[in-house]
This record gives structure tokens, C-alpha cells and sequence, in this order.
């Protein structure tokens, strides 16, 4: 018992060992933000001195409450190098290079990958794509699909190199995004592939953004209500669920004896942290990439919000805000499609976005007019959405003297019988596709709208109808489908509009 005692103080007299362990996102394969002072992390025992090394720089700083952090100074494209981390132990990341990070983010269209997925229409084109994708300095990070009550820390997750074998597994937005970046850049980029299916911009956003804003204060009380009745639902439906299933059995046999079709079987009340709940996709999703270094992000996200369209005018700049503010790193590029056209899809919605556009910081707006699906929530046509919004970036985060942007509506004069619309975005100027022009219709006081003749007169629209003879109104493209074809002459589509408002 002696020799016990002794072997067990003797073994506490040494520190539990804590190896040092980099945050899963610096691993092999990484892909750092050049020209920003760069975060590594991650955790080691307390006490311990860890030194990161990267392209000549060094850092060191000693660990605390288990977690560490250095700043690497800033960086200039080029790679690969290899990352050494060290303390009590040494760990190598290899092939590391430096380039554009961004997130891409949002939900089924940003997560819909470039290969088959089982129920959906292939990605036009996409096998063509999938044998010509040799970018190995292109690179993604995959974020498991998961919620969380409480936000998270490490993904646990790894980045793929692109190339035939893995771009099927990409997000198909996110892939053609980057190929057009990188092709124009000539530099390395990263993606960090965050997208959810079937969710609202309120599961991203954190709990405390969306209590601090009153119009959507009544999405987190009515969680909060809906976690607190739950325990008393479950409990009722268990006392009772003997009984209902003695029922659901005496009503399955009795419908058998008679041919009938068999009852259904009550279900249990809905868990609310089951999934799809307010804040669970930033917690898990969201802030364990924080503070990794970053150019911008790229979202593709609003179907879920349909029908809330008033709502989503205030809830989309306050999650936009909220990333902002929670990353430290200013307001960085933001760059978003208008949800698609599809039967379900209320233009109230691509409004929201619009407007959501226009006043927050730093922002562009993807128009997607021509690549819709009225049968299809999810278009296969992703190409463009991809090659549009890399645009926006090497215009507004590059500097690059181009367009980016299909007509945009800016103000009307009404002229007797005519509205006269004037549009910024024209580019090299307005341009109808595939005969005159569609979608606009005019209204006067009664607002009362009539399909308008519309004609292009410099970087200004015409608009009429021999029915109104003193116009108060014009809506463009205003449908769940619209059918439009006005254009500027780059190529890209005009955003629907109105000039009345409810």
C-alpha cells in the first residue's frame, strides 16, 4: 500500500501533458488571407509556450484556460509552405497556401453540390466541369450540417484540394465563384463551404443580434415559449400514449376487417431543439470559423423567409451585422442572390433583398431572373449565379473597372401618359433579349396595373398604356415567375421592381 502511495504522488507531481492542437482549420491543404494580419489558434495545456513559424514569420504566446492565439503579420499570395506549431509537442501543416478566403453560405441552393444528388436535377453541365476542374489552388472547407444550443468551437472538419476526383463534393455556386476568382486573380482561393438546406436567415443569426432589435424580438420569444411548453407537451402525450396506441391498434384492426384505410398514429409535439431553431446555425456553423481570416462571403439563402418578406428587410441586415461584428474584421464584402424565380416565390421577397441591397455597407446583390425554375426550388443552372457574383467581387473587393451589375431601378417622372424610368447599372447600355421588352406594367390612382408597352430610349424606359391615361405606377417583373428580358449590355438581367408601395 506504501509503494502505492508513493507511485501515486510521485505520478502527481509531474503536469498532465496537454498536447498542443491547432484549430481543425489550420490543417493540410489551408488556404490563408493574404494581406491581413492572420489568427492561428487553438489549444495547449495552461502554461504552455506555443510558437507558430510560417514563410520566415514567427509568433509566440503562452497558452491560457487551455486556448491559445497568435497574429502572423500579413501575407502576400505565393505557396506552399508548411506550418509548424509547437509547444510541449510539434505539429507540421503542409502545403499551405496564401490567397482570397471566403465564406459561402446560405441554404439548399449555396449547399447544392456540383455532382448528382438523389431527387434533384443535375448541375447543367456539370460533368464537363467536374473533367476539367485541375485547380489545385483551389480549396474547400467543409462545415458539417449540425445545430447547437450554445456556440461551438472546432468543426473538426478538413480542406479538399479541387480536381476531378473531389469538385463533385463542392458547392456548386461556391465552385464556379471560385474558378472564375482564381482564373481573373491568378492567386489561391479558399472557400470555407457553410450552407444548411431548408433554413431561415434567423437560425443564423445570433440569439443576442436578433433580442437587441425589436421587430424580431418576437422570434426569439416565441422560441423561448416553444421550449418551455415543450416538457409539458411530452409529458401529457406520454400519460396518454398507452391509450392512443391501444386506440390506433383497436382502430388498425377494425379498419383491416373492413378494407378501410388504417388511422394515423398521433405523433409526439415537435422537439424545438430538434433542429431549424433561431441562432443553431450560427452557434454551430458560424462562429467556429471566427476569427479565421477572411476576404468577404458569398450568400445564397431567402426561400425559407418567403412570405415574411417585411420581416426579412430588418433580419438580413441585422445577421449581416452580426457576422461583421463578430468576426472583427469590419464590414467586409457581403455579396447575395435574389432568390430565384420558382412558382412559390413571392417578388415581396426579392424586394426585401433589394432594399437589403441598398442600404447595408459593402454589399451586392446577384440577379438571377434568367436561371429560375417554376417547378424547381433548386435551378440547375448555377453557373452564372457563381460567375456573377465573382464579378461583384473583383469590382468592389478588387477594384476592377467593370460592370457587375444588371439595371437597376432608380427613379421615375411621369410625363402625360407615360412614366419615364431611369436606371443605374446600365452598363454599356439597356438592351431588350429576344424581342421587345416584357414584364413592365402601369398603373394610374386607382392602382389598377395594365401590361405596359416599353421602350428603350437611351439609359432611360419608356413606359405606357392606352388605358392609363395618367400613370401613378410601374411594377417590372413583379410575379413568383416573372417574365422579363431587360438586360444592359454586359449581359446581365435587370432586378424586378415597383415604384408604388404597400
Amino acid at each position: 500500500m506504501k509503494q502505492l502511495f508513493l507511485l501515486l504522488a510521485g505520478i502527481a507531481a509531474f503536469p498532465c501533458r496537454a498536447d498542443v492542437k491547432p484549430n481543425s482549420l489550420f490543417s493540410d491543404h489551408m488556404v490563408l488571407q493574404r494581406g491581413i494580419d492572420v489568427p492561428v489558434w487553438g489549444t495547449a495545456r495552461d502554461g504552455e509556450t506555443v510558437r507558430v513559424e510560417l514563410a520566415g514569420q514567427t509568433a509566440q504566446t503562452t497558452a491560457a484556460n487551455g486556448k491559445w492565439m497568435v497574429r502572423l503579420k500579413p501575407l502576400t499570395a505565393g505557396g506552399p509552405y508548411t506550418l509548424t506549431i509547437s509547444g510541449d509537442n510539434t505539429v507540421k501543416i503542409e502545403d499551405v497556401l496564401v490567397g482570397e478566403v471566403w465564406i459561402c453560405s446560405g441554404q439548399s441552393n449555396m449547399e447544392r453540390q456540383l455532382g448528382p444528388r438523389r431527387g434533384q436535377k443535375p448541375i447543367i453541365g456539370w460533368e464537363k466541369e467536374r473533367d476539367a476542374a485541375n485547380y489545385p489552388q483551389i480549396r474547400e472547407y467543409y462545415v458539417p450540417l449540425k445545430y447547437a444550443p450554445a456556440p461551438g468551437t472546432d468543426i473538426g472538419s478538413r480542406w479538399t484540394v479541387c480536381s476531378p476526383a473531389t469538385v463533385s463534393d463542392f458547392s456548386a455556386v461556391g465552385y464556379f465563384f471560385a474558378k472564375h476568382l482564381h482564373t481573373d486573380l491568378k492567386v489561391p482561393v479558399g472557400l470555407l463551404f457553410t450552407a444548411f438546406g431548408g433554413t431561415p436567415a434567423e437560425n443564423w443569426t445570433s440569439r443576442a443580434a436578433l433580442e437587441k432589435n425589436p421587430e424580431l424580438q418576437s422570434l426569439v420569444t416565441a422560441y423561448d415559449a416553444a421550449v418551455k411548453e415543450y416538457p409539458g407537451k411530452l409529458d401529457a402525450f406520454r400519460k396518454e400514449e398507452a391509450s392512443l396506441i391501444r386506440q390506433f391498434l383497436a382502430d388498425s384492426v377494425q379498419a383491416a376487417r373492413y378494407n378501410q384505410a388504417l388511422p394515423r398514429r398521433p405523433a409526439a409535439p415537435r422537439d424545438p431543439h430538434s433542429g431549424n431553431y433561431i441562432a443553431g446555425l450560427y452557434n454551430a456553423m458560424v462562429v467556429p470559423l471566427q476569427p479565421y481570416g477572411i476576404k468577404g462571403a458569398i450568400w445564397y439563402q431567402g426561400e425559407s423567409n418567403n412570405g415574411r418578406a417585411k420581416q426579412y428587410q430588418t433580419l438580413f441586415p441585422t445577421m449581416i451585422a452580426n457576422w461583421r461584428a463578430d468576426w472583427k474584421q469590419g464590414d467586409f464584402p457581403f455579396y447575395f442572390v435574389q432568390i430565384a424565380p420558382h412558382k412559390d416565390m413571392q417578388p415581396q421577397i426579392r424586394e426585401a433583398q433589394l432594399i437589403a441591397w441598398k442600404n447595408t455597407p459593402n454589399t451586392a446583390m446577384v440577379v438571377t431572373t434568367d436561371c429560375g425554375d417554376y417547378a424547381d426550388i433548386h435551378p440547375a443552372d448555377k453557373q452564372p449565379v457563381g460567375q456573377r457574383l465573382s464579378l461583384a467581387a473583383r469590382a468592389l473587393a478588387y477594384g476592377e473597372p467593370i460592370e457587375y451589375s444588371g439595371p437597376v431601378f432608380e427613379s421615375v417622372a411621369y410625363q402625360g401618359n407615360k412614366a419615364v424610368l431611369s436606371f443605374k447599372h446600365t452598363g454599356g447600355g439597356l438592351v431588350a433579349k429576344d424581342g421587345p421588352l416584357r414584364g413592365f406594367a402601369i398603373a394610374g390612382a386607382d392602382n389598377r396595373f395594365y401590361p405596359a408597352m416599353a421602350q428603350i430610349q437611351g439609359n432611360t424606359i419608356v413606359v405606357s398604356n392606352p388605358l392609363v391615361d395618367q400613370p401613378a405606377a410601374v411594377r417590372f417583373g413583379w410575379e413568383n415567375v416573372p417574365d422579363v428580358n431587360l438586360f444592359n449590355k454586359e449581359g446581365l438581367p435587370a432586378t424586378p421592381f415597383r415604384t408604388d408601395k404597400e
